[in-house]
């Protein structure tokens, strides 16, 4: 379809400048690309539309009296009808040929098809894009907040590298500190005399480590003394002291095995790996480098800053915003890291574009470092993105980790794996659809993935664990269903006798509405691809993916396949059942929602 809007708004651009130039010679000639192809409301009115609106003003005339005068200079259209409908001008397609284009060339680019434009390039080829998601912290294990970033990292890593970008994922692991000193402090009070590990306490390692923050936490309200410890331990870190370091190697070895298992288990997956431990004095250097600089300057306590008024604004009391970068003992804060890491990732992997995802809660944050590094004279730093994302929670409240409510990732996915083989049980699919448990598994992350996925990143949401599970409705298992069923009416139809025709005289033959609405939709998949990985989000896919499913439902109702008798019309509906199999599947793997041939 990408092919056709682009030839129907070259055909329009032509005829328009040809009425302009004719009329009006005193005015510019228009840009294709100004153009914007959009699909009327009915049908009937034709398969695509273009506006004349915009048109109205310069030529002082009414849009309907635009579109008429265009579609008269309408001359040598090969792909359909071209009409003036009120202030539209509109296409009506030769949907044979139309039909047949896209379904063959589905068929013949398979698990690539809507990665290409109509000039049979990716839109983004040549693109170097970074992205970097979940960063963990090694006190505690993943939670509900980090699967929304790793579903949206992931998701919006693979629709760049569909629309042609090659892509490097990253996770910063958050693994110094004195957060991450309280859960070592809590072992060694409690834990320590009996030599636990998560092994002999059947835990995985980042659960156990989680445990001892918990620990820590009420510890600490009975001894106040205990924040003092914890930073003690801290200052012990920094200055290398063998037996703290050897425990924190340990203990960050066994939250980083636990997180990387759960990475495993719902598709995720980095090109390399940082380490604050690595990357947080890096940034001390940038900074007394842009103090020699005169980009930041001392303050009168001593410590090192940079006003930030103009990213910012002014503060409550009209006072010039400054950001501390060093602090008078010279020690590093958080943003420091970041400018230090933000350089080495540069060094190591030359980029166009870093997409930062991470919460929303750190929008001012970001908004900061990007203006320093713009400051020290980056060029790429204008290639910096902070794909901003809202906080998630189930209906029962925020989480906190260091009381112990927090929502565990894995314990998560488990209470919905359990659901799922509970439901397929109830519906006597069990024994049918194979190893039951590996596919409740699946049902559990689609129904995650899929929920978490379908509300646009920036808008805070609460996760449903029941209506994520149906298998009704806008739901990643009514996804897989969709694909099973697809997969059962194929392998009937085979069994029947019947095979998959994709000759051009067979497509023709798909001319009812419902034929004709799945096609189109189909063909679409490559704008919609397109549109995803440009505004970095993918409830575009989603809702696509639930668009489509209905669409083939109300097809295969009105449109019977095995039991049609003409044979060749049967073969194009089985071809068409094949194409829409082939896509649904693309589609499903860019939003992490695992295909089932059975369920």
């Amino acid at each position: 379809m990408a092919d056709t809007k682009q030839e129907f708004r070259k055909i329009v651009t032509q005829a328009l400048n040809a009425f302009i130039k004719e009329k009006f010679p005193e005015q510019e000639m228009i840009a294709e690309d100004t153009l914007a192809v959009q699909n009327p409301p009915n049908p009937e009115m034709g398969d695509l539309g273009i506006p004349m609106f915009v048109f109205a003003k310069s030529l002082r005339m009414a849009p309907p009296q635009i579109s008429a005068e265009v579609a008269k200079r309408v001359t040598g259209s090969t792909i359909g009808e071209i009409l003036a409908v009120g202030p539209y001008v509109n296409l009506k397609l030769n949907k044979a040929d139309e039909g047949f284009a896209i379904l063959e060339k589905i068929a013949s680019q398979k698990e690539n098809y809507g990665s290409f434009n109509s000039e049979n390039k990716k839109p983004l080829e040549g693109r170097r894009v970074m992205v970097e998601f979940s960063s963990p912290n090694t006190n505690k294990p993943l939670h509900l907040g980090h699967l929304r970033n790793d579903a949206l990292g992931e998701s919006v890593s693979r629709i760049l590298k569909a629309a042609g970008a090659e892509v490097y994922k990253v996770d910063l692991i958050n693994n110094r500190g004195v957060h991450i000193c309280k859960s070592m402090l809590a072992y060694k009070l409690f834990h320590e005399k009996n030599n636990d590990t998560p092994e002999s306490l059947g835990l995985k390692g980042d659960h156990f480590v989680g445990q001892c923050y918990v620990e820590f936490d009420k510890y600490s309200k009975e001894h106040p003394e205990a924040q003092e410890m914890a930073e003690e331990m801290l200052v012990k870190w920094e200055a290398g002291d063998a037996e703290v370091r050897a425990l924190w190697e340990k203990m960050n070895k066994w939250t980083l095995d636990g997180v990387k298992a759960t990475y495993d288990r719902t598709g995720v997956s980095f090109d390399k790996f940082y380490l604050e431990s690595d990357t947080y004095l890096k940034g001390k250097d940038e900074i007394m480098k842009g103090l020699e600089k005169g980009v930041f300057f001392k303050a009168d306590d001593g410590s090192v800053r940079i006003d930030v008024t103009d990213v910012v604004g002014k503060g409550k009391d009209e006072d010039n915003h400054e950001k501390v970068l060093l602090r008078k003992d010279g020690t590093s804060v958080y943003i420091t890291q970041d400018i230090g890491t933000a350089i080495s990732r540069h060094n190591d992997w030359s980029f166009n574009q870093l997409v930062y995802v991470v919460a929303s809660e750190q929008n001012y944050h970001f908004k900061i470092l990007f203006h320093i590094l713009r400051k020290l004279g980056f060029e790429w730093a204008d290639k910096l993105y902070h794909l901003s994302y809202g906080l998630v929670n189930l209906p029962s409240g925020r989480m906190k980790s260091r009381e112990g409510t927090i929502v565990d990732a894995d314990d998560l996915i488990d209470s919905l794996r359990d659901d799922a083989l509970e439901a397929i049980k109830e519906r006597g699919r069990d024994e049918e659809v194979g190893d039951a448990n590996a596919v409740a598994e699946k049902v559990a992350l689609a129904a995650l993935h899929y929920y978490l996925l379908q509300a646009t990143p920036i808008k805070d949401m609460l996760f449903n664990p029941q209506e994520s599970l149906s298998f009704n409705g806008n739901t990643g298992p009514y996804l897989q269903y969709m694909g099973a069923r697809i997969t059962s009416i194929l392998a009937k139809a085979k069994e029947a006798g019947l095979s998959v025709n994709s000759s051009k005289d067979a497509v023709s033959l798909l001319k009812a509405g419902e034929e004709w609405e799945l096609i189109r939709a189909l063909g679409n998949f490559g704008d919609v691809i397109a549109k995803a990985a440009e505004n970095l989000d993918p409830s575009a896919i989603t809702a696509y993916l639930y668009d489509t499913c209905k669409l083939f439902s109300k097809f295969y109702q009105q449109c019977p396949i095995v039991n049609c008798e003409d044979k060749t019309l049967a073969g194009a509906r089985l071809f068409l059942a094949e194409c829409t199999l082939t896509v649904l599947k693309r589609a499903m793997e860019l939003v992490l929602v695992p295909f089932l041939e059975k369920m």
